[in-house]
């Protein structure tokens, strides 16, 4: 029998999609799955963006441009521009998901073999485009004792080795919702030019930031430009997970070239999602208001249902739509199952992602779950009610 490749073997699980068999599975029984396992916004997306791909006359549905079209790369560097980071088009490569610009990035940095250094925990996909790429994963562990805050640079700087190429951060994070602060970025900048690596930032949340915190990207620091690869996308900022377009930026021009190679092998972006995405440009600023608002608010009522419920301990979000708890429970992979194959209350259940997979060290993250507050509020409540019912009743 043909063999799978040791690639494929080590391909790791989705923590957030792995459950899903048993949910379907509930479903089919009639039982009301709750979601908060997945980040995917019940936010209305933008009218402009739906109405740019309803009317578009469109007769023949051609390839894009591989790195994305002049006119949406020019539209984007002037929404950059609005948060302090100043570029010019060819320093944008447009892609499919802010997944494939990650997945582009270590290939272009590294070779089978070398590592990249993240604080842990952090978003699980990381683990699987580092293993498609041969990369080895070194992680530094953050805490929920201090709301995952960045781990001291020392850290860092004793994980550093002849193959370390980059360190990757998620600003604000996924899972934690921890906002680094422009001192934190500063720390981590100074320690990878003293290294000459890349700093690798996702911002793909950069627009949720609450309690009058403000985003800094790594592209807004001076001396950054051989080191810094930012990588952002449409899904979450407009509630267009489905559109599957993001972006690559560098100021580093041998970055951008090597990334584009990577790009043409793929061909190009999909054309009407690049529609979509550059109408979706125009969306205005209250849109932004409304929503940051209705986050705070679906936070404040998750972080208040939580703390009262025994033995639980959260970590409090500053920016995207997540938060990491610790449940009185010995494996939180065991309990999320449990909640979807035998437990009900009044015909309904709720999902979570535990959290296990959103680290690189064995046994760290074993009772806690990450949660998404993307559902409306009332949902929100029944799914803590429903929580706090099962944790009393579950026994490990």
């Amino acid at each position: 029998m043909p063999s799978i490749s040791r690639k494929g073997q080590m391909m790791p699980e989705s923590p957030i999609r792995k459950l899903v068999p048993y949910a379907e599975a509930a479903k089919k029984k009639g039982v009301d799955v709750i979601h908060l396992n997945i980040g995917q916004p019940d936010i209305e997306t933008p009218r402009v963006a739906l109405d740019a791909v309803k009317n578009n006359t469109l007769k023949v549905l051609e390839y894009s441009r591989t790195e994305g079209s002049d006119t949406y790369r020019e539209k984007l560097t002037a929404y950059y521009k609005t948060r302090g980071v100043l570029l010019d088009a060819g320093e944008i490569v447009v892609t499919t998901g802010g997944s494939e610009a990650l997945s582009f990035a270590l290939g272009s940095i590294a070779d089978a073999g070398d590592e990249i250094i993240i604080p842990e925990p952090f978003y699980a996909n990381y683990n699987g485009f580092a293993t498609a790429n041969g990369v080895r994963v070194v992680a530094v562990a953050s805490d929920i004792a201090t709301n995952f805050a960045l781990p001291p640079i020392a850290s860092f700087e004793s994980r550093i080795s002849p193959r370390t190429k980059a360190i990757l951060i998620c600003n604000p994070g996924n899972p934690t919702g921890y906002l680094y602060s422009r001192e934190e970025i500063q720390q981590l900048a100074d320690l990878v030019k003293k290294h000459d690596l890349f700093l690798i930032a996702d911002e793909v949340y950069r627009e949720f930031t609450y309690d009058g915190r403000e985003h800094f990207s790594i592209l807004q620091l001076k001396g950054m430009e051989q080191h810094a690869i930012m990588v952002d996308s449409v899904s979450k900022r407009y509630s267009m997970c489905g559109a599957r377009i993001g972006c690559l930026v560098s100021k580093n021009p041998e970055i951008i070239r090597t990334v584009i190679k990577f790009a043409q092998a793929r061909l190009s972006p999909p054309t009407y999602a690049l529609i979509a995405s550059e109408a979706a440009l125009e969306t205005p600023q209250s849109y932004f208001k409304a929503v940051i608002e209705e986050y705070v608010e679906r936070r404040n009522i998750l972080m208040e249902a939580l703390g009262r419920i025994e033995g639980v301990q959260v970590a409090k979000p500053q920016g995207a739509f997540y938060c990491m708890a610790a449940l009185p429970v010995k494996d939180a992979d065991a309990f999320a199952r449990w909640l979807l194959e035998d437990f009900s209350f009044e015909g309904s259940t709720v999902m979570v992602a535990p959290a296990a997979g959103f680290y690189a060290t064995p046994g760290l993250g074993k009772n806690e779950v990450r949660i998404a507050y993307v559902l409306e509020k009332e949902r929100l409540r029944k799914a803590v009610r429903l929580l706090d019912i099962a944790l009393k009743t579950y026994k490990d």
